[in-house]
């Protein structure tokens, strides 16, 4: 499996740091707000690297943290009254609830910054005692990157003057660009946890770095195989990451290092009912989360992603064709895979996670199908292969996976699926009474409402026409 090194700019063959198996830090989001389609993005990035690492055979070990204590937090408190804990547990729950929606499976750990306090106070203490970082007046704790002369290596850039100029400035760091490893108390409405250098909270680099050592064992040159987050993240955050835990711990902080693009919304071609908004909570609301899966997984994810509604309409029409075929090869059930369209979608994926060459084999194998069983419809050992390479798109890339039917009622709601699933209930009765008029009333009634049906074996299944 190939991966693209952020750090050495290349594409790189990916070898474990312990045989078999794969260990992976993605950072996770300051839980102040809802998440955002750029939350959706990394998210969905890292969960296609699991997802392909396991078809490979590693053993997958992710961590996701939730930064938990941070200045937008605490005005949030001040803004609204609700504690810490109430603030935190409440967007916590909506990102995983969001990300469930998405199809993103849970990562194995999920520490807090708050609950990796030991961790975190015992770090910095290993950083000063070693020289590398100092205490300021007021309590602050700064990490000295002159003592790091491998400062810049990962981001390959020392200085950022947009985030130096937001940075308040402090008279006695010893450099502009040494950065807080711990911030001291600053008032009655500060929140505040007791340390041997000072009362205060963490910075946020420190709790990465923290929590990466306390959940993983390394192999004594690396903490983790791969450390990932949105491309942002590359400087200054994951390089001061790097800085800290190499000086703490004597070796390095990641083997590889891998950056999902940014999304940007096309204003002009979004709908009026998502509008500008940038939160995953409003595009969940119009549209179908697998959708939205498929759509912003279609482009390679160290891409920049315009999200806008035409190219999102194009990408759900692709996904039709896919739940068409499952349809029509439905219900017999699953064999094995066709052995080379298995291997071509997992050597696809494992370049990098090339989804533009996999997705192109998908549709080959959509049409090539289609193709087979219109010259011969009853192929069962086809149809059972073909729902078995269905399952290996679910198990490997996330979508395919529902009951074709269900898929075409994404968009009714919940009411007219009542009303539907009424009218139904009152066709069959008709039906078994013989009464075809009244059944056949209720059917073009049904299609007048842009519903069509179909008699089965098991029933009257229906879709959105």
């Amino acid at each position: 499996m190939y991966i693209y090194d952020s750090a050495t700019k290349q594409k790189r063959v990916f070898e474990p740091i312990i045989a078999n198996e794969a260990s992976i830090y993605v950072c996770g989001p300051t839980v102040y707000d809802d998440a955002h389609l750029g939350h959706a993005r990394s998210a969905l990035a890292f969960d296609l690297l699991s997802r392909t690492l396991k078809a490979n055979g590693y053993k997958v070990t992710l961590c996701k943290n939730f930064t938990d204590i941070d200045d937008k937090i605490i005005n949030k408190i001040n803004q609204t009254g609700q504690s810490l804990q109430e603030i935190t547990t409440y967007y916590i729950d909506r990102y995983l609830s969001e990300m469930d929606a998405l199809g993103v499976a849970r990562a194995d750990i999920e520490p807090k910054a708050t609950e990796s306090l030991q961790a975190i106070t015992d770090m910095i203490q290993t950083l000063i005692d070693k020289g590398y970082a100092y205490v300021i007046s007021n309590g602050d704790v700064y990490f000295d990157t002159s003592k790091d002369t491998n400062y810049g290596e990962i981001s390959h850039k020392v200085s950022d003057e947009d985030t130096q100029s937001r940075v308040e400035h402090i008279s006695e760091k010893k450099n502009p660009k040494d950065f807080a490893l711990w911030k001291a108390c600053k008032g009655d409405e500060d929140i505040c946890f007791d340390t041997p250098f000072s009362a205060g909270r963490p910075g946020w680099h420190i709790e990465c770095s923290a929590m990466i050592e306390a959940n993983f064992k390394g192999d004594g040159n690396y903490s983790i195989d791969i450390h990932g987050g949105g491309a942002d993240l590359l400087f200054p955050h994951h390089e001061n990451e790097a800085a800290q835990s190499r000086c703490a711990t004597g070796h390095e902080l990641a083997k590889y290092w891998m950056h999902n693009g940014f999304v940007q919304i096309d204003g002009e071609k979004m709908s009026k009912s998502l509008g500008n908004s940038f939160f995953l909570k409003d595009a969940l609301k119009v549209y179908d989360g697998e959708v939205l899966r498929y759509y912003l997984n279609s482009v390679h994810y160290r891409n920049n992603f315009n999200f806008n509604e035409e190219d999102l309409q194009s990408a759900k029409k692709r996904l039709d064709k896919l739940y068409r075929l499952k349809k029509r090869v439905t219900p017999s059930k699953a064999s094995t895979p066709n052995k080379e369209f298995k291997k071509a979608l997992l050597e696809a994926m494992s370049d990098d996670l090339n989804v533009s060459v996999a997705l192109s084999i998908i549709d080959d194998m959509v049409a090539t199908t289609n193709e087979k069983l219109d010259t011969n419809p009853k192929d069962k050992a086809l149809k059972k292969e073909t729902l078995a390479n269905i399952e290996y798109i679910d198990t490997l890339l996330g979508f395919g996976g529902k009951e074709p039917y269900r898929y075409f009622q994404i968009g009714v709601s919940d009411e007219l699926k009542t009303k539907i699933e009424e009218m139904l209930a009152k066709r069959a009765k008709a039906k078994k009474a013989k009464d075809f008029t009244t059944s056949d009333a209720i059917r073009d009634e049904l299609i007048s409402m842009g519903i069509s049906i179909m008699d089965t074996a098991d029933g009257t299944v229906w879709e959105k026409a």
